[in-house]
């Protein structure tokens, strides 16, 4: 069903080849354009793009309209998002190989994970750790992109919170299936 939680989790998964696009390709078509102008352009795409994150949660929580698309078009458009970012901003050389290799590694692991824990039957929900990981990693990409102080060690900040998340995802799962 095609609520607007649902409506605001697509409109995401749109903009993040905007935001790729923007990274990787608009300074090479438009090279009249002066690169805080792109920089303006992807973080103004990126926070759209954030917002909408909080807004479809929310209100599938606030007005009862969790579906099972819902669930998986949220994670899909987060994944496609943070995939956009971290690739454009490695290719245009403002992100380390290593960080977003550690960070795509793990969402692709904890993905593949979460669809052996429904196998299972075990549901593990999102934790702290995992909230704040998002967050981390959305600062990151946003002082990234805008080319702002201190972007590397927010990004390094991220991909450690990024594997603290994964291990408890990890851990919980062990928990649920040896009670």
């Amino acid at each position: 069903m095609m609520n607007l939680p649902n409506a605001l989790a697509s409109f995401r998964i749109i903009l993040a080849p905007v935001m790729f696009f923007i990274l990787v390709d608009l300074a090479r078509i438009a090279p009249f354009i002066h690169i805080s102008w792109i920089n303006y352009f992807a973080g103004l795409v990126f926070v759209i793009a954030s917002v909408t994150d909080f807004f479809d949660g929310y209100i599938a929580r606030a007005w009862d309209q969790k579906t099972k698309l819902g669930a998986v078009l949220d994670p899909l458009a987060d994944k496609m998002l943070t995939l956009a970012a971290f690739l454009g901003l490695m290719i245009i050389e403002r992100a380390s190989p290593w960080a977003v290799y550690l960070i795509l590694i793990r969402e692709f692991f904890i993905t593949g994970f979460r669809v052996v824990m429904a196998s299972d039957g075990v549901e593990v929900a999102a934790s702290m750790a995992g909230k704040v990981k998002t967050v981390a990693q959305m600062i990151a990409i946003g002082f990234l992109t805008m080319q702002w102080w201190g972007a590397e060690i927010l990004l390094w900040i991220a991909v450690a919170l990024t594997i603290y998340s994964g291990y408890e995802y990890v851990r919980a799962y062990i928990k649920a299936i040896s009670a």
